[in-house]
């Protein structure tokens, strides 16, 4: 069976990482990646070393990212994924092609599939945000595009038969993203590896991307929440934005920070195994990015969630939702730090699975019969 996986960014491979390893240490597999996107690009450290490093076999790397941090770059680096991917897609072609996630190259692993005949497999459909940003059409007309689909709670698959996904598509397998937790390599004082000193105070690690409706208040934002942390006696661990339009407010605002107070450490990106250390090092994880409602669980450690990205969207009891001013993000730290809520922290269940995801999404692969599913003549109206 050949497999092509397609990743445009750190978050996406990192959230199908483990189940490409069970791939390619199958015998009957023979499993490709299609690489483009921050993947390729100096600005994001290149990370398409990460994934040379961890031996996968590479089919395509494209050059896709443009560079000019506006919502018309974004459009056009995902043309410039599909056109490139093509003819090579064509010539290996695969058995099943597979993607993860709610990014617009996901839509281009879609179209590949539709337009050349080959199954897809979507993998984290279903699930939703309150923040009406694009990432949430994305998903679901991705879902709509797919052969089949791996989610990753009840209420995710629940969302597709809304969407008229017949149920025999449709199989609830955790998050693989938490598999990686299950495997991990401890690496002792990564708190002062990371910061190049000692760090006594507690950690909080901090990640903020961009959204279209808080673009101009940016570097306000990040700026209130790290001032807000120092107040309360933390180190802060900040990792780099996505490339989102508004991500180069991001980076500018915190370099500048950085240079200020010694309680700021920009990591960038690390490696896996030292990211999920620092990671579960942490006291807190505070921002706006998805590890904090699909992974911190798992540690367990409590998510302050700060504006309008990933509200609405399904978590555990260890999340606390928050809007951008400096009176909620102190509210919301006082709730952290109050009783109630670490006795909540104490029975804190991780609602998007067990850490063995990717074992399901392997067998799952091997069985089901993804060519008899290619074609969808499903009418919505009858479903």
């Amino acid at each position: 069976m050949k497999i092509l996986a397609l990743t445009s960014i750190r978050s996406d491979y990192d959230l199908l990482s483990p189940l490409y390893t069970r791939l390619h240490n199958d015998i009957d597999i023979e499993l490709k990646l299609l690489v483009g996107g921050t993947h390729n690009s100096a600005i994001h450290d290149y990370t398409i070393k990460d994934i040379h490093r961890d031996g996968f076999d590479v089919l395509l790397e494209i050059d896709s990212l443009i560079n000019s941090d506006t919502p018309k770059s974004r459009l056009k680096s995902a043309s410039i994924l599909l056109l490139s991917a093509i003819d090579s897609v064509s010539a290996f072609s695969p058995d099943l092609i597979i993607y993860a996630g709610d990014r617009e190259d996901v839509m281009i692993g879609a179209l590949l599939g539709g337009y050349l005949s080959i199954p897809t497999l979507h993998f984290y459909g279903g699930d939703h945000a309150s923040d009406s940003y694009i990432d949430n059409s994305i998903r679901h007309a991705v879902s709509k595009l797919s052969t089949v689909h791996f989610v990753s709670t009840a209420i995710h698959k629940a969302r597709l038969l809304a969407l008229k996904e017949p149920e025999n598509r449709i199989f609830n397998i955790g998050s693989i993203a938490l598999d990686k937790f299950k495997n991990i390599v401890p690496i002792a004082d990564i708190k002062n590896i990371i910061a190049g000193k000692n760090i006594e105070k507690p950690a909080a690690l901090v990640i903020f991307h961009p959204i279209k409706d808080e673009v101009m208040k940016t570097p306000d934002i990040v700026n209130d929440i790290l001032m807000t942390l120092i107040k309360n006696g933390y180190h802060c661990f900040i990792g780099s934005p996505n490339s989102d339009p508004g991500n180069a407010l991001i980076v500018s605002t915190l370099s500048r920070i950085a240079k200020q107070y010694s309680e700021i450490t920009l990591y960038g990106n690390l490696p896996r195994d030292e990211f999920i250390n620092l990671f579960s090092a942490c006291d807190i994880i505070v921002g706006n990015s998805s590890a904090g409602l699909l992974e911190a669980a798992s540690i367990p450690i409590p998510c302050l969630n700060v504006g309008l990205r990933q509200k609405g969207r399904d978590c555990s009891d260890n999340v606390l939702f928050v809007d951008s001013s400096t009176e909620a993000i102190q509210a919301g730290l006082n709730e952290i730090a109050s009783t109630e809520f670490t006795l909540k922290m104490s029975r804190v269940i991780n609602i998007y699975g067990d850490s063995h995801s990717a074992e399901k999404a392997h067998n799952l692969i091997k069985s089901i019969n993804f060519k008899s599913l290619l074609n969808k003549p499903e009418d919505p109206l009858y479903v």
